[in-house]
């Protein structure tokens, strides 16, 4: 099973999107393993987002991320960060598909309520920024046996 870090950032947070946001996953059969409400200071702003350093939207991104309580949470499933990227959408809520979740709730490229890792490396890096190894819980879900063979 692969796992994958999901932010709900402040618009989803200040919107009141955090409980649909949550139930899409949930219905789409990955599990939750790890889940916060914090305020993100300009340090692991800056981690978060080092990979940007020195582009034009840098700034104003880490502004941003900071300006409110985010939901950070790890999912766990088969393929877990190629199908949360699938039900988030584009990153541009314009370009996503209308049933996706930056597609139904995003509002423009920097107010698209949810980050979500790109690839298993990256996962494992912002997991690490967030949460430490024993904030995650492992457990049997009922029914994960019907989930995939």
């Amino acid at each position: 099973m692969e796992r994958t870090f999901i932010m709900l950032k402040p618009d989803a947070v200040q919107r009141g999107l955090v409980g649909e946001v949550i139930a899409r996953f949930e219905k789409k059969g990955l599990k939750l393993v790890g889940m916060k409400l914090i305020q993100v200071d300009r340090a692991l702003a800056e981690a978060h987002y080092a990979e940007h350093r020195g582009k034009g939207f840098f700034e104003p991104t880490v502004n941003y991320i900071m300006s409110s309580p985010v939901v950070a949470m790890v999912w766990q499933g088969k393929n877990g960060v190629a199908l949360a990227r699938e039900l988030m959408g584009a990153t541009n809520p314009a370009n996503a598909n209308p049933g996706s979740i930056r597609g139904m709730y995003g509002m423009d490229i920097s107010r698209n309520i949810i980050h979500g890792s790109d690839s298993v490396t990256s996962a494992e890096r912002e997991i690490a920024l967030y949460f430490k190894p024993e904030d995650l819980v492992d457990y049997q879900k009922v029914g994960d046996e019907w989930l995939s063979e």
